[in-house]
């Protein structure tokens, strides 16, 4: 029969620089992606900046007006 216990788990040698050659990894592969997102990316043009603009201002004057609309209900109702 054999005799079930526990096994310790080994712990293996670390090899040189694992961790920094980990991160160094990561942070290059991170700058080979900012480097092609700054090749594709251009400046708009002014219709572009303008739609931005627009859409921009709707977004925050619709979260504005709901807002009023939640404080006046409230306003109105634990007066």
């Amino acid at each position: 029969m054999m005799d079930e216990t526990e096994e310790t788990p080994q712990i293996q040698p670390q090899e040189s620089g694992g961790k920094f050659d980990e991160i160094s990894a990561k942070l290059k592969k991170y700058w080979e992606e900012c480097v092609r997102v700054f090749k594709v990316t251009r400046k708009p043009d002014m219709h572009e900046y303008k739609a931005t603009v627009k859409a921009s201002a709707l977004g925050i004057a619709a979260i504005g007006l709901v807002g009023f609309l939640i404080f006046f209900v409230k306003e109105m109702i634990f007066r």
